[in-house]
């Protein structure tokens, strides 16, 4: 449903992320296409294990968790041209990444269209072959954590739904609806519908006061989605996930009965802040 024909029909609204949030795909999108993926395009096997182990810090487990693919491929580029191999046209893909509106394989072919830079076109070709082995990823491996489900189920009872991700719209949908998990839902905002800054501000209006909002999230990017609009923000912590979707019944009281305050609000930051940089 486009959330121009979504209609509030609760006073309270939980928004959701789904890779790594609600359903177990950000590892092994991780483990199996992006590092080796970027390995395979710029020869990189000698330094193999290294490279796929900083990927993961960087993209997994710590605080830059859920950063921009072409933000993520700078980092490592650029601590690879330093330490490792002299990779070409690093300094004009870091620009890029630094400077650009848009990050996306559409606006990386644009640029490309205009610039001869090698390290681009890798970019791309890296990127494209990413998505190719995303979708490779039997759907049998695409599960939803446990407690997930009885959550929403539960929240769904007090409050309307929406998944606010940066994930394709296609296929956040079809594993969700694959999980029984749809039936919980009342609005899903992903990829195309703009950033979570944005779409959590638009289901503001509404009518939602900002302390009966709860987004539940995983990454970095997801509590400063819900700082910038003043909701509260639940963490679903990296290696606990299940432990988090079980204890989510008490926020959900919180938010409903008002308890859910600046100091537990503090306490549920620090654990998600800690978590990530341990």
């Amino acid at each position: 449903m486009e959330y121009k024909e979504f209609a509030r029909k609760k006073d309270y609204l939980v928004c959701v992320d789904s890779d790594g949030c609600a359903m177990d795909t950000m590892d092994i999108k991780h483990f199996r296409c992006f590092g080796p993926c970027m390995v395979e395009e710029w020869g990189l096997e000698e330094w193999r294990d290294d490279i796929l182990y900083r990927w993961n810090q960087v993209n997994l487990y710590s605080m830059t968790r859920g950063i921009n693919r072409f933000k993520a491929l700078a980092i490592l580029l650029s601590e690879i041209d330093k330490s490792c191999k002299k990779i070409p046209g690093t300094e004009e893909f870091i620009k890029w990444t630094e400077v650009s509106d848009e990050l996306s394989n559409a606006e990386l072919s644009r640029v490309l269209e205009k610039s001869g830079s090698s390290c681009l076109k890798k970019a791309l070709h890296w990127s494209n072959e990413v998505n190719n082995r995303i979708n490779e990823i039997s759907e049998w491996d695409k599960i939803p954590f446990a407690g997930v489900k009885e959550g929403l189920a539960f929240a769904h009872e007090y409050a309307d739904i929406a998944i606010v991700s940066s994930a394709n719209p296609d296929a956040v949908s079809t594993e969700w609806e694959k999980h029984g998990l749809m039936k919980c839902v009342d609005l899903l905002m992903a990829q195309n519908a703009g950033s979570k800054t944005f779409c959590i501000s638009k289901l503001l209006e509404y009518g939602y006061e900002p302390d009966h909002v709860m987004m539940i999230g995983d990454a970095p990017g997801d509590l400063s989605a819900a700082e910038k609009n003043r909701v509260r923000f639940y963490p679903v912590l990296v290696s606990h996930e299940s432990d988090s979707w079980n204890g989510i019944k008490e926020a959900l009281d919180r938010l409903i009965n008002g308890t859910f305050d600046n100091s537990y609000q503090k306490q549920l930051i620090n654990a998600f802040e800690h978590n990530l940089l341990n």
